[in-house]
C-alpha cells in the first residue's frame, strides 16, 4: 500500500449540516462538484474540518458513503479514521474500506496518551491491520502528541505510512521531514494543512496542500499548486497573498473560540455563497449570526467571491 501517491490540493471537506442536524445532502453534493470543478487533485472526508470527532458511526458512515457516491472515482477519496485508541482506529478504518474509501488518514491515540513507542506500534498496527493506505495526521493541539519526523520518515521508508498531513505548525519539523524524505527516495506523499503559509510548504518540498480554505476559495489554491509546479515562485507568493486576504474570515469576528470561529467561518462563508442551505453547527457548537456573519460578507465582498 506504500506505493500510493497524492499530490496537490486535497481540500478537508467541510460537512453542511440540516436545521434539525441531519447531513444536508444536496449541499454536501454542491460542495463537492464545486471542488472538482475547480480541478483539485483529491478530496478528505471527516477530518477536523469535516466534524468526525462529532459524529457518530452512523454519522461517518452516512458521509462515507455519500461521498464516494457523488466522487464516483473521479479523485481519489481519503477518508479520517480519527478516535481515541487504536482498536477503535481500527474499527472505523475497516468501516471506511468498506464503504470504499482510497486512502486513511489516522492521528496518533489521543486519550491514553503513550510515548513515541507506543505511537510507532499505533501506526504499525494500523498498517498491519487495515487494507488501505495510511496517511499519518500530524495535530498535536488536538491529540496532545508531536509526530516526529524521525520517525515518519523511517515508517515511510519501511511501506508502514504512505503520507503525512501535517497541521503541526512546526515548520522546522517539517522541512526536516520533507528533506529526509527526498534522502529516502521520496517514499510519502508529504502535505500541509497550514493554508496560509501553503507557499513556503510548496517551497520546502511539500508534495501538496489539504487547506481549509478551499472549500471557500479553491481555484486560488489549484493555481497556486500549478505556479509552484511551473516554478513561478512570484505567481506562487501572489496567489497566497490573495487567498490570505480571503482567510481574514476566521479574525473578523468576535465572541466565538476554536471550532465556532474556524469551521464555523466556512459554513458561513459557503452560506452565504449559495453553496449550503444554512450555517448550522453540530451541537452544542452554535451557527453565526448577526454582526459575524455581516463580518464575513464583508470579507467575501471586498474579495469579489460575492
Amino acid at each position: 500500500m506504500s506505493d500510493f501517491k497524492i499530490s496537490g490540493v486535497v481540500p478537508p471537506v467541510v460537512v453542511p449540516d440540516t436545521p434539525d442536524h441531519k447531513l444536508d445532502v444536496p449541499s454536501f453534493e454542491r460542495l463537492i462538484e464545486k471542488l472538482i470543478t475547480a480541478g483539485v487533485d483529491g478530496l478528505f472526508f471527516l477530518g477536523s474540518s469535516g466534524e468526525v470527532v462529532f459524529s457518530t458511526d452512523e454519522r461517518r458512515d452516512e458521509v462515507v458513503r455519500e461521498a464516494v457516491r457523488i466522487v464516483n472515482h473521479r479523485v481519489p477519496v481519503l477518508i479520517g479514521i480519527i478516535d481515541t485508541e487504536t482498536e477503535r482506529v481500527i474499527e472505523q478504518g475497516k468501516r471506511a474500506i468498506a464503504l470504499g474509501a482510497d486512502a486513511l488518514v489516522a492521528t496518533a491515540p489521543f486519550y491514553a496518551l503513550g510515548g513515541p513507542v507506543e505511537v510507532e506500534e499505533h501506526f504499525r498496527i494500523l498498517h498491519e491491520e487495515l487494507d488501505a493506505p495510511i496517511f499519518a495526521y500530524d495535530i498535536p493541539v488536538c491529540v496532545h502528541t508531536k509526530l516526529g519526523w524521525k520517525m515518519l520518515a523511517k515508517l515511510g521508508a519501511e511501506g508502514v505510512l504512505a503520507g503525512v498531513k501535517d497541521s503541526s505548525g512546526d515548520d522546522i519539523s517539517f522541512r526536516y521531514l520533507c528533506q529526509e524524505n527526498e534522502k529516502l527516495g521520496h517514499p510519502l506523499s508529504i502535505l500541509t494543512g497550514h493554508e496560509i503559509v501553503v507557499d513556503g510548504a510548496y517551497l520546502s518540498g511539500a508534495d501538496g496542500s489539504v487547506p481549509g480554505l478551499a472549500n471557500v476559495e479553491p481555484e486560488g489554491y489549484v493555481r497556486m499548486w500549478k505556479a509552484a509546479q511551473a516554478g513561478d515562485w512570484a505567481q506562487v507568493k501572489a496567489e497566497q497573498d490573495r487567498l490570505n486576504e480571503i482567510s481574514h474570515i476566521f479574525d473578523v469576528t468576535s465572541g466565538l473560540m476554536g471550532y465556532a470561529g474556524g469551521v464555523g467561518a466556512f459554513k458561513t462563508a459557503l452560506w452565504l455563497m449559495g453553496v449550503f442551505d444554512s450555517n448550522q453547527m453540530p451541537r452544542p457548537v452554535k451557527a453565526m449570526e448577526g454582526a459575524n456573519v455581516e463580518a464575513i460578507r464583508k470579507v467575501l465582498t471586498d474579495n469579489g467571491l460575492l
